[in-house]
């Protein structure tokens, strides 16, 4: 790949993080809380990323964020306050700044069709302070010319020479050979100052040695330059706050003037300043500055203003190309950029580093061969028959030992939080209420619970759906709400928790619920079902999931064409899960999602049915008993139910559920696994017997055969066999709905 490829492509990976933090930290501001570090965050999150862009030439983009930039710093002034009717305008401003850096990562052309409306709008906002054309016309016919005036001079004076001042300030600039070593680069540094105003540059190459002598991890070169017009000391000493501490610099006006902002009473300069048109002149032809090195996107640690000391970078999860060298606009979590040069700094994270993620999936997929044939040997050394306390059976059980650290350590690192997706929904939230006319409050729970990232990749499509369901359909109008005494503000909750060793995902409304009796006219109109049909709630709920089912009366951008949530259970199926309804009339609605932690590996116990192998997982299981005649009781046909410590639960014999055999196994002849399902439900399961508990890595049946019903994937044994790993809760499921049949 081409370097400045791979480093744009990682720019645009820390874009995104910069917009879930622009995102967040707007909504918590719209909640109420007024915090000057959330207010600080946001508009360092806008600054990043219009400073990254600005390395890339994006004009698109560092346009729209200048402007944006502009009314987050009158709001953190405290010239502007927040209101709700402001957040919502920035809140529309930062969903333009993602499709900006979208359309930009996608190379595409063309200005954004709302960023005219919302530049105006934020301009409006500021006042009128954002400047984004700097184009003469601006100032209208107003002109001055600038003269020096001299007073009480001899009568036989030479005449004064007209002379035009140029307020700015002189900088002097050193790298020391950390700056470098950091990837930082004195090339971006200057065309940075070039953005603030018309710069003029001298090199002074004279400490540089003959070559035998030079030491290539040292500095030798030093800048001087003029920055002229409308600019200050601070906002040039925050171009070089990404490397303060790693060089030597100096600031001071041009011409011994006082210092832009000091108490010098009139100062002309300043005067000329605030009259002169302030657009940044390009810099003369002779200092173009063309980059060959590979530029950096991580921000190089910047030091505390008091004591130097390097501040590690942010944590990213995110997989990416390998790290490259630092960019000082991007990415700037831990710099605050507060107008005064130093802002404060967020905690110092532990230091991290940019992986592929291919390597990553390969280290998983050598783990799990790892699992495999340590499985193997363990089988070879019990059919050798070798003593639990010989050496070699003890060197096994550590070698297994081992490989549970290093699996446990792997799935670790691909291990992410769910807010990842959970930040993507609150703009989707605000597009389908604006398309609805309902006003709607997203809320969220549990965005730190942590799940494989391939179970989070896939997981956006069936959000999506699920939450534009809830709206369209679950939510009613504000005025059926208020007549039923309901705010006008419907919610809809998204939340995530670890349960049972799964991850369980729920969307929910307080809406007006599923209308059953509707449900099933559609269906019966649709063909879906039989008019005679006899359907339980829960049996009607589920009909919204079948393909082509739609309560919608007509098609529109959101709903009505029969394709939704008939995918989203397929989607889930396919990541192993399962998904449930729960609705009460006038009440709302909740959408369970049950998933696995990880798409890799599980414990799980083998068991054996009608001569095959068999394995169920163990974080469903409760126990294991032997049952006894007196505690198993026939409903008739072939279901049977059993009686644990007082209470009787379904008894499902597994054979017959998958159909290995016709005839129920005798119960007292088997071993039963009393199981937890979804919402706490039990069951047993009847097998012939149980094999023992192994760690099994999971391999997708769907991808490498087709789905079936009742299981969920299929692993390797040590023996080379292929078993099959049970999908309990659809076995469950199915055979609940059998009993209730045959009751």
């Amino acid at each position: 790949m081409d370097p400045l490829a791979a480093i744009l492509e990682t720019f645009f990976q820390e874009c995104e993080e910069q917009l879930a933090e622009l995102e967040s930290g707007l909504l918590a501001m719209e909640g109420g809380d007024t915090d000057p570090e959330i207010v600080n965050a946001v508009f360092r999150a806008v600054h990043s990323i219009k400073g990254g862009a600005g390395a890339f030439s994006l004009e698109a983009l560092i346009r729209f964020a200048h402007v944006f930039e502009t009314a987050l710093d009158e709001v953190r002034s405290g010239r502007m306050s927040p209101t709700s009717d402001v957040l919502k305008t920035m809140l529309r401003a930062a969903d333009v700044l993602a499709d900006l850096v979208r359309a930009a990562q996608a190379k595409e052309e063309g200005e954004h069709p709302n960023a005219a409306a919302l530049v105006e709008e934020l301009k409006a906002l500021s006042g009128g302070a954002v400047d984004t054309s700097g184009s003469e016309e601006d100032w209208g016919d107003f002109e001055f010319t600038p003269s020096v005036v001299a007073f009480d001079a001899p009568a036989d004076a030479a005449p004064v020479e007209e002379v035009e001042i140029q307020p700015g300030v002189k900088v002097t600039f050193k790298p020391r050979g950390d700056l470098y070593a950091k990837a930082n680069e004195a090339a971006i540094l200057l065309r940075e100052l070039g953005r603030i105003g018309t710069i003029e540059v001298e090199l002074d190459a004279h400490e540089v040695p003959p070559l035998q002598d030079l030491d290539p991890e040292a500095a030798y070169l030093s800048w001087t330059i003029n920055v002229t017009g409308d600019v200050t000391e601070d906002s040039v000493r925050e171009v070089f706050e990404w490397v303060d501490g790693d060089c030597e610099l100096k600031v001071e006006p041009l011409g011994g003037a006082p210092a832009p902002g000091a108490d010098a009473g009139f100062d002309l300069s300043a005067l000329l300043a605030r009259v002169q048109d302030d657009t940044p002149a390009a810099p003369p032809a002779a200092i173009e500055l063309e980059l060959e090195a590979p530029l950096a996107l991580e921000p190089a640690p910047a030091p505390e203003p008091v004591a130097p000391a390097p501040v590690a970078p942010a944590p990213v999860v995110a997989a990416a190309p390998p790290p490259a060298p630092a960019l000082p606009p991007a990415a700037a979590n831990e710099h605050a950029a507060d107008g005064q040069g130093a802002g404060s700094r967020k905690a110092e994270a532990g230091a991290t580093i940019r992986v592929d993620l291919d390597r990553v999936d390969r280290l998983i997929d050598l783990v799990g061969e790892l699992v495999i044939n340590q499985a193997v040997l363990a089988q070879r050394v019990m059919e050798a028959g070798l003593a639990r306390a010989s050496a070699v059976a003890m060197g096994l059980d550590e070698l297994e030992q081992l490989t549970r650290e290093i699996q446990d350590s792997v799935m670790a690192i691909r291990a992410q939080p769910v807010k990842s997706v959970f930040q993507r929904m609150p703009r989707l939230v605000r597009e389908v209420a604006a398309m609805t006319g309902k006003p709607v409050r997203l809320v969220t729970e549990g965005e730190g619970t942590e799940v494989d990232k391939t179970v989070i990749e896939r997981l956006a499509d069936p959000l999506t759906h699920m939450i534009r369901n809830a709206i369209d359909h679950g939510l009613e109008s504000p005025e059926k709400r208020a007549a039923a005494g309901k705010p006008a503000e419907g919610v809809v909750k998204l939340s995530a928790a670890h349960r049972s060793g799964r991850i369980v995902i729920e969307v929910s409304d307080d809406g007006g619920g599923i209308n059953r009796e509707r449900v099933k006219s559609i269906a019966i109109e649709k063909n879906l079902i039989s008019a005679e049909a006899t359907l339980s709630d829960e049996e009607i709920d589920n009909l919204i999931f079948m393909p082509g089912f739609s309560t919608a009366s007509e098609v529109s951008d959101i709903s009505g064409r029969g394709v939704g949530m008939d995918v989203v259970r397929r989607s889930i199926q396919a990541l192993g899960g399962r998904i449930t309804i729960t609705s009460r009339p006038g009440k709302g609605s909740t959408f369970t999602m049950s998933l696995p932690l990880t798409l890799a590996v599980l414990d799980g116990m083998v068991v054996s049915v009608e001569g095959q192998t068999l394995v169920a997982p163990i974080t469903a299981i409760i126990e294991t008993l032997q049952p006894k005649s007196e505690d198993v009781h026939s409903l008739g046909g072939h279901a049977r139910v059993i009686s644990i410590r007082g209470g009787f639960v379904p008894l499902i014999d597994v054979g017959m559920a998958l159909g290995y055999r016709r005839e129920p196994l005798p119960a007292t002849q088997g071993v039963a696994l009393l199981i937890e399902g979804e919402g706490g439900s039990r069951a047993a399961l009847l097998c012939d017997a149980i094999q023992g508990q192994r760690q099994v890595v999971i391999k997708s049946l769907e991808a490498n055969y087709r789905q079936v019903p009742g299981v969920a994937a299929a692993t390797i044994l040590g023996d080379g066999r292929v078993a099959l790993i049970l999908d309990i809760d659809t076995i469950v499921t199915v055979s609940r709905g059998d009993m209730r049949k045959a009751g």
